[in-house]
């Protein structure tokens, strides 16, 4: 990228050079013709001949070789915008020169604030467009504050909507998780989209989150049994969320569905480490304590769209079949995904029998087991599937059904999704 740039001035230095900008600490010997793409330097521009008579002007020019527009420097300092570095800056100088703006990705955010403070219209929009279609963990989250910065909702939307999807499956397990501001971490953790493979990973990821906050140093994703030791190391004296310096973390926990963990040795993991109040772990086990005593009603579990318990998988390839088995108070059943010729996914739950083949020996050991015939589900299933580009949802809506143990009670309501030779992942999603 220097070079290229170096080699488009030398070729610059043998026109006639007519504007010298100073800026950044550097001389940028510039075109006249040039500057009208960027109303800050066509204004700057201006501001400086008009004093200037075109005797006087062309008098400058012989002596001086150019105007020297040195309000820009103010300017730019008074932005204090960190991301106009030189390279940057170079990059948007250079594109005034192009016909269609040509930025490297590396370089997108520094020459979208270059272009913000040139008020560069085309190059802002290309940074734009290339940051839209590249959304990764490595740059997800300085192009969400990106699109804070510069109000550019609809990336900032793209950027909430790739972490909806991508944030327990992919995002937790890399150290860019420690860049996400928690604000956003709120949002999307509230989000009705937001995909996981059950409450409990949704536990593990902002466990970890709050780890990478306090520990900024560490370089590599710790493992989950790290993460509880280091809590539990902690002094005793308080609950973690309770210390005055971490009440900042309470809303993010609040956002979680704590009741969806109903495992017992995730229950005394967390007591364990002494993370969460008191008042918060009683009402957790006093929820299941009465969802037990009742059959498996969550009589505490009013409103269904922020206290469903969730549960999912993930398909990056396309198998011909695929099943996952859940559990939840003594009622066992099966997410199923099923491949057809003629280019489509099905997915739905059906229940299954605690002595069926399907549960794992360790799953029928532990788990409690409901002898119910008949269990009335309000459930919803959604499927997200990414279609040339873009995330496309297909949903049952909610439903209340009575499942049985024998067909066709078993079985919930068939969701058909359509396959394209563009779709590679798919995330069907139970909340139940």
């Amino acid at each position: 990228m220097n070079q290229r740039i170096r080699h488009q001035i030398w070729n610059l230095k043998q026109k006639s050079i007519d504007v010298a900008l100073e800026c950044l600490g550097f001389l940028w010997e510039l075109h006249r013709i040039y500057l009208f793409k960027s109303k800050t330097l066509s204004q700057l521009f201006i501001s400086a001949v008009e004093p200037i008579n075109v005797n006087g002007l062309e008098s400058q020019h012989k002596s001086k070789k150019g105007i020297l527009v040195s309000a820009y420097l103010k300017k730019i300092n008074k932005s204090e915008d960190p991301e106009v570095t030189r390279i940057a800056f170079a990059v948007a100088l250079k594109n005034l020169y192009s016909t269609e703006p040509e930025v490297e990705e590396g370089d997108i955010v520094g020459v979208l604030a270059a272009a913000s403070v040139l008020q560069f219209p085309s190059l802002f929009q290309k940074c734009v467009s290339i940051m839209k279609s590249g959304i990764c963990s490595a740059n997800v989250c300085s192009y969400y504050c990106a699109a804070c910065k510069y109000k550019q909702e609809t990336l900032a939307t793209d950027c909430e909507r790739w972490l909806e999807v991508n944030l327990v499956p992919q995002f937790s397990s890399q150290i860019h998780l420690r860049k996400l501001p928690q604000e956003l971490l709120q949002k999307v953790l509230r989000s009705s989209r937001l995909f996981t493979f059950s409450e409990f990973h949704l536990l593990k990821t902002t466990l970890c989150w709050t780890y990478l906050q306090r520990n900024p140093k560490v370089q590599i994703i710790p493992s989950h049994q790290i993460i509880l030791m280091y809590f539990s190391s902690l002094p005793k004296r308080c609950s973690f969320l309770e210390r005055e310096a971490e009440q900042k973390y309470i809303t993010v926990f609040q956002s979680l569905r704590l009741h969806g963990i109903t495992s017992s040795k995730h229950l005394e993991d967390l007591r364990r480490i002494n993370f969460l109040p008191l008042p918060w772990l009683t009402q957790i086990l006093s929820n299941h304590y009465h969802a037990l005593e009742n059959g498996g009603d969550m009589i505490f579990q009013t409103d269904f769209s922020m206290q469903a318990v969730r549960f999912g998988l993930l398909l990056k390839q396309e198998p011909r079949y695929h099943e996952e088995i859940i559990s939840i108070y003594g009622f066992f059943f099966e997410i199923k995904a099923i491949r057809h010729e003629a280019s489509a996914y099905s997915f739905y739950i059906q229940r299954v029998k605690h002595t069926d083949p399907a549960l794992s020996f360790l799953t029928a050991e532990r788990s409690p087991v409901s002898l119910r015939q008949e269990r009335e589900v309000k459930y919803e299933i959604k499927a997200q599937c990414l279609m040339d580009g873009k995330w496309r949802e297909f949903s049952t809506d909610q439903l209340t059904q009575k499942f049985g143990v024998t067909k066709p009670s078993c079985k919930s309501q068939v969701i058909p999704v359509p396959i394209s030779s563009s779709l590679f992942k798919q995330l069907p999603h139970i909340d139940y």
